[in-house]
Parts: structure tokens; C-alpha cells; sequence
């Protein structure tokens, strides 16, 4: 027996069997099998040119897939599967690409609007009913505001939740301006004024107020937490922003310029100044300075720890990709958006809808649609730090470089652009960011603030189409006949 147990043969056989790993015959078995029969030969030609002659050696010819001082396996791997009707690379590359434009274009159920586009394009070359074109128009560019957030967000996955939510808001606002810098050119500045106001409205009051709404109906139990020096510092750049538009339009109002008709030009070019300044200063504190005071309420304690990493969604597309699909559908933005503006007058006059509603309420709500789902799909999942910088965040882009930058551009193009957009537009700007600065200073959300929100945005809706424009011909009151 000790002789037994201390032959190693014998202990690693009963090891075995005490594990449960096979059975003792199946043991047995096996080695007889593999003493008596030879084993079993197969058809491996496909495998022998990995395999050196006569040494069944596997490194050698592995050594020729890798790239001469590269080290890459990748490039040399078509090598092995060419054949006559092409390589393996390239069916790989034809795979990508379709899986690409699977995943893009035929993944969303909003994608059915994509074909609006195109019409628009075919119905002003034809008939140039303005107001089918800008219809058409509007319905094409839904889609493809919300493809360019889906873009963006896959991009933002390979850069980081900080530079990820400031592509998030950069290129959110990419329709906006895109359809700013065509009105800029046809000389429509009260449309640029009044589509960039309408982009702040709408993603204060609507987007917000969804979110909230939303996430609120989900966790009805709880108010949902967010982190409250954010919403303060995205507050104050707001304020900032309303006084920047207030003074010229109380200058121009109560006729106490200096040089009348050029100074309050020239104070809407200098504050403009001031105002990009303020947001470059912005980012680089968000960036760079006080990186921590945006760090998640519910990522607080769990920074240095892995327990976040499950919460990190897996791009679907490349970086490479994503960077490709966003010029594509950068570019298709700008040749609808171009549609879009031209039919804008023609339409408010086809359509009896002044020209102040379609600017302020129709456009941004098609240029904030990516804004949109994101938001409320954020908020459903108790995110709401990520939806306040959407939507906030998105606001303080508008308000502090994207008017400042149409002033500018205005400028080099020789448009008198200034930041006097009225004492009505510019009231109904300071009322909203008063209301929503009193909803964010707790710090807290749920469904009625939402709702109070979106009910703000709807008396914001109806005071713009009863509004009239004194500088817009489209919406003066027609004469009534002698």
C-alpha cells in the first residue's frame, strides 16, 4: 500500500478520479487507446504551410504574417486567403463598410425620414413650392441631427466623459449653426437671431423639461441628484450671456447711442469678443482646472475604483468611422439647410406662420432633436449629470460662442450681425434663465418640474406666434382696404 501511494503514476491517477474530472475507465481507455492505435490522420493542407517541413515546427512560417519590423500581424494575414476572385482583405473592408451602414443608417426607426431629403431637393428643382420644400426640408433634417449626435457619441467613447459631452454639445449644435452661417450669407440676420435664441429656449425649457419629465415617471419613488456647482457655474454663464444681448437692445430702445447706428454695432463686436474669451475661459477650467467639480454626484466615491467600468457602453462603430460618418452627415446638413433657408420666407407667407414662430420654435426643435433623444434617454437611466450637459451644456455653447461666433462671421463677411435682438426675444431669454436657474438650485428633479418646464415652453410657443416682428415685412398686418 505505501508503495502504491507513493508512486506518482498512482497519486496522479486517483487525483483524477477524486476531482471528478473523467471517469477511472475513461483513464484507462484513453491511454490504451492511445498506446495501441495510432492517432487518427486528417486533412490539415490548408494548415501545413504554417508547419516547417519536416520539423512540425509552428514559429518559423508564423514569423513571415508578421510585417518586417513592425511587428503587425494584420497586413500579411490576406497573404493566406487570396484567391481569384479577390483577397481576404478587402471582403473584410466590404464587411466593415456594410456593417458600418447597417449600423448607422438602418438602426434607427427615425431613419425613415431620410428619404425627405432627397425630395425636398427634387421638388425645388421642379415645382419650387417653397412651402412643400421647407416642409420636406425640416422632415429630412430630423434624422440626420439625430444620426450626427449617434456620431458623436460613438466618438466620444474613445475621447472621455469630459471631452465626450463637449463633442456632444459642439456637434449638437452643428444643424443650428450650419443653418445660421447660410442665413448669414442671404442676409437674413433676424432668422439667425432668432433660430439661436429659439436652440436656447428649446434646450432649456423643452429638452430639459422632457428629461426631468421622463426620468421622473421612471424613478417616481426618489428625486433624482445632480451635481449642483455644475448647474451654478452653467447659470451664471448664462446671466452672463443675457447681459451681453440686453445692453445693446436697451441702447438701440432708448436712442442713446453716441454714434447712432454704428455704436451699437460696435459694442455687440466687443462684447462678442468678451464673451468668447469667457468661454474659452470656461473651457479650460471644465478641462483642465477644476476637473473634479464635474465629476458625477454618483461617481463620487467610485472614481479609483472598477465598479464604474460596467456602466461604460461599448462604441458600435470605429473612431475612424465615426470621424467618417460625421463629415458625411455634416455635409448633408449643409446642402438641406441651404434648401431649408430659402424657403423659409416663402413658406411663412404660404403657410400664414410668421416668420419669428418658424425661426424660434420650428427650427430648433429640428436642429435639437439629437439633443433631445439623448437627453431623455440619459435621465431614464438616472444620469442626469450627463443630461444637464446636454441640455444646459448645449445652451452655454449657443449663448456664449455660438452668437458671439455668428458676430464674428458676420463681420468677415460684411453683414451687420450685431447682439440687439430685441426687447421681447431678449425678456423672454432672462425670464427663462431665471426659471430654470430656480429649478436647478436644489439640486434635485422629478416629474412636476419637468412638467412645469415643458408648460413654460408651450406659453413660450404661443407668445412667438402672436408675436410680430417689427423688422420682418413677412409679418406686418395687411392693410385693411379703404
Amino acid at each position: 500500500m505505501d508503495t502504491e501511494a507513493k508512486d506518482p503514476a498512482t497519486v496522479r491517477l486517483h487525483s483524477h478520479v477524486e476531482m471528478g474530472s473523467m471517469e477511472l475507465k475513461s483513464i484507462l481507455g484513453y491511454d490504451d487507446q492511445g498506446l495501441v492505435a495510432a492517432p487518427e490522420k486528417k486533412d490539415e493542407s490548408p494548415l501545413n504551410t504554417l508547419y516547417s517541413s519536416g520539423s512540425g515546427s509552428f514559429e518559423p512560417p508564423l514569423k513571415a504574417l508578421y510585417s518586417s519590423g513592425s511587428g503587425t500581424f494584420e497586413p500579411n494575414l490576406k497573404a493566406l486567403y487570396t484567391s481569384g476572385s479577390g483577397s481576404y482583405y478587402r471582403r473584410v473592408m466590404k464587411n466593415t463598410v456594410v456593417n458600418s451602414i447597417r449600423t448607422v443608417v438602418f438602426s434607427s426607426r427615425l431613419n425613415l425620414l431620410m428619404p425627405f431629403g432627397p425630395l425636398a431637393v427634387v421638388v425645388d428643382k421642379v415645382t419650387s413650392h417653397h412651402g412643400w420644400v421647407f416642409l420636406l426640408s425640416l422632415l429630412g433634417i430630423i434624422p440626420l441631427a439625430e444620426r450626427l449626435g449617434y456620431a458623436t457619441e460613438q466618438l466620444a467613447c474613445y475621447t472621455g466623459p469630459t471631452v465626450g459631452g463637449l463633442l456632444n454639445a459642439t456637434f449638437g449644435n452643428a444643424t443650428e449653426l450650419i443653418i445660421s452661417i447660410y442665413a448669414l450669407r442671404n442676409g437674413m440676420i433676424r432668422v439667425v437671431q432668432q433660430s439661436l435664441l429659439g436652440s436656447i429656449l428649446s434646450n432649456m425649457l423643452l429638452v430639459l423639461g422632457c428629461a426631468f419629465f421622463a426620468g421622473g415617471l421612471v424613478f417616481s419613488t426618489r428625486p433624482q441628484v445632480f451635481n449642483k456647482p455644475t448647474a451654478a457655474v452653467n447659470s451664471g454663464l448664462l446671466l452672463m450671456a443675457v447681459m451681453g444681448l440686453l445692453f445693446p437692445a436697451l441702447l438701440h430702445s432708448t436712442h442713446t447711442e453716441l454714434h447712432f447706428g454704428k455704436s451699437e454695432l460696435a459694442l455687440s463686436r466687443f462684447t462678442s469678443c468678451i464673451m468668447l474669451v469667457a468661454y474659452a475661459s470656461y473651457l479650460f477650467f471644465q478641462l483642465k482646472s477644476q476637473r473634479s467639480l464635474y465629476v458625477p454626484v454618483d461617481e463620487g466615491e467610485e472614481i479609483h475604483s472598477d465598479a464604474s467600468d460596467d456602466d461604460n457602453e461599448v462604441p458600435e462603430i470605429t473612431k475612424c468611422e465615426s470621424i467618417i460618418w460625421l463629415t458625411i452627415l455634416t455635409a448633408w446638413i449643409s446642402v438641406l439647410s441651404e434648401y431649408l433657408v430659402n424657403a423659409i420666407e416663402g413658406a411663412s407667407v404660404a403657410m400664414n406662420i410668421p416668420v419669428a414662430f418658424i425661426s424660434v420654435i420650428l427650427l430648433p426643435i429640428v436642429g435639437n432633436a439629437a439633443e433631445h433623444a439623448g437627453a431623455v434617454m440619459f435621465a431614464m437611466k438616472d444620469k442626469l449629470d450627463i443630461t444637464l450637459g446636454v441640455a444646459i451644456g448645449s445652451s452655454t455653447q449657443i449663448s456664449m460662442f455660438g452668437i458671439p461666433f455668428c458676430v464674428m462671421v458676420g463681420w468677415s463677411m460684411g453683414v451687420s450681425m450685431d447682439l440687439n435682438f430685441q426687447l421681447f426675444e431678449t425678456a423672454v431669454l432672462f425670464i427663462t434663465v431665471v426659471v430654470v436657474a430656480f429649478m436647478l438650485q436644489e439640486g434635485t428633479s422629478n416629474y412636476f418640474k419637468g412638467l412645469m418646464l415643458i408648460l413654460c415652453y408651450i406659453i413660450v410657443a404661443g407668445s412667438f406666434f402672436v408675436h410680430i416682428d417689427p423688422t420682418a415685412i413677412q409679418d406686418k398686418p395687411p392693410e385693411p382696404d379703404d
